[in-house]
């Protein structure tokens, strides 16, 4: 019979089972236990039920799931095993058997698991896809096309079957679509997801003076042309605190453009400026290049613009990009260069491996280096998703400036999608 394998919906009250009631009653009832987000009291009736009619493929299918809900995978492996063995044409067991292995990070099982649903049921689009996914998750992107290309033909939602191919390789993405990809991690997501949040923070020893830290809480929500994005920023440096917030845009402009529009508020106006302001528009160029100009505007009592430039290459699941910026405010300028690589070393859009290098020079008349100064550093930066939903960030960075001062930091961050 049918299952249903979405996240479970948020819980409801318990469900009591009658003192009477017919196997086929206890077992909706554990059903919904199960579908009511109460995966640890479906367990329970479904043991119940196990007692009724031991081996029964269905109950065994259910607690399963609720295993794997829980987390307890050894039993929800045994579970659906056993239900398995005991009914192999049944296309559901392969389909939770799937999901299991591909939730618990086991592409390779999972692959197995839903080639022998794809047997079972070959002219079903989503099984096409839940093997692509496993296929992206186990580096193997050729097969992973294939199994896309299969799902279009079995009449799969074309605008999904898109996203996913676009996000298959950060290369293909930046050269077939206007979309950003791999040089705006935080702009688009992985197929089958709407929503994002994410919670950051640092620590930087600056040698001399106290630690500053700073942190940021974020949602995003994603659409057909774009996304929007809500922060709260909070940093403490020189013995004091500030706040602000932000709304992050971006959307879609003509073909192989796209750009980003940020507004940012600090009620105070201490350590953010009190209104800031932030255009940037790429460009694709064709062959994997990219090219992007922008304009940072910081309302601090003086104000300051921040002019850039880029240019962008995707190499295979490589990005590179390079970086130059004027710093202008009254009295002074600044400019600076970045380098950034970026190795997606999982072959998907989602998990990589980011290092950057940069320098600086200040004019400033009024600096104590007799107006100019020079500065640089660099910083490592490691991104993975664990699971389908969530990820993680561990970030390193060093930096001196013109006075042969070091600052050291330490960045951490969480990811939530769904």
């Amino acid at each position: 019979m049918p299952i249903d394998f979405q996240p479970p919906p948020p819980a409801t009250e318990h469900l009591q089972p009658a003192a009477n009631a017919s196997f086929d009653e206890q077992y909706e009832q554990a059903r919904a236990l199960a579908n009511s987000g109460q995966p640890a009291l479906a367990v329970a009736a479904y043991n119940a039920l196990l007692t009724r009619s031991p081996g029964n493929v269905d109950v065994l299918l259910g607690r399963g799931i609720a295993y794997t809900r829980l987390d307890r995978w050894a039993e929800a492996q045994a579970d659906l095993e056993a239900a398995a063995k005991a009914s192999p044409d049944y296309a559901d067991v392969w389909l939770a058997l799937g999901n299991l292995h591909q939730w618990h990070d086991q592409p390779e099982p999972a692959i197995a698991a839903y080639s022998r649903l794809i047997d079972l049921r070959p002219n079903d689009p989503a099984s096409w896809l839940a093997r692509a996914r496993a296929y992206r998750a186990a580096g193997k992107l050729a097969e992973a096309r294939a199994d896309l290309a299969q799902a279009r033909t079995a009449g799969g939602n074309a605008a999904e079957i898109d996203a996913f191919d676009a996000a298959l390789t950060p290369a293909l993405a930046a050269a077939v679509t206007p979309q950003p990809r791999a040089g705006n991690p935080e702009a688009a997501l992985a197929a089958g997801y709407t929503w994002a949040a994410s919670l950051s923070g640092s620590w930087t020893d600056v040698g001399s003076g106290p630690r500053w830290n700073d942190q940021t809480a974020s949602v995003r929500h994603y659409m057909q042309r774009g996304s929007i994005g809500f922060e709260t920023l909070r940093a403490h440096r020189f013995d004091q605190t500030g706040y602000a917030w932000a709304l992050d845009a971006y959307t879609d402009l003509w073909r192989g453009a796209y750009a980003n529009l940020r507004y940012q508020r600090a009620p105070s106006g201490r350590l953010f400026p009190e209104n800031a302001g932030r255009i940037e528009i790429w460009q694709s160029l064709g062959s994997g290049w990219e090219a992007s100009l922008s304009d940072d505007v910081l309302g601090f009592d003086s104000r300051v613009n921040i002019y850039g430039v880029s240019l962008a290459k995707y190499v295979g699941n490589w990005y590179v990009q390079l970086r130059h910026q004027n710093i202008v405010s009254d009295g002074s300028h600044s400019s600076g260069d970045r380098l950034l690589a970026r190795y997606y070393y999982a072959g998907d859009a989602d998990s990589y491996v980011e290092a950057t290098a940069n320098r600086g020079r200040s004019d400033d008349p009024l600096s104590l280096a007799g107006g100019r100064a020079r500065s640089g550093g660099g910083s490592l930066t490691w991104i993975r998703y664990w699971s389908r939903d969530w990820g993680s960030k561990v970030g390193v960075n060093v930096s001196r400036d013109g006075n042969d001062a070091r600052e050291r930091g330490l960045s951490f961050g969480l990811y939530r999608r769904w």
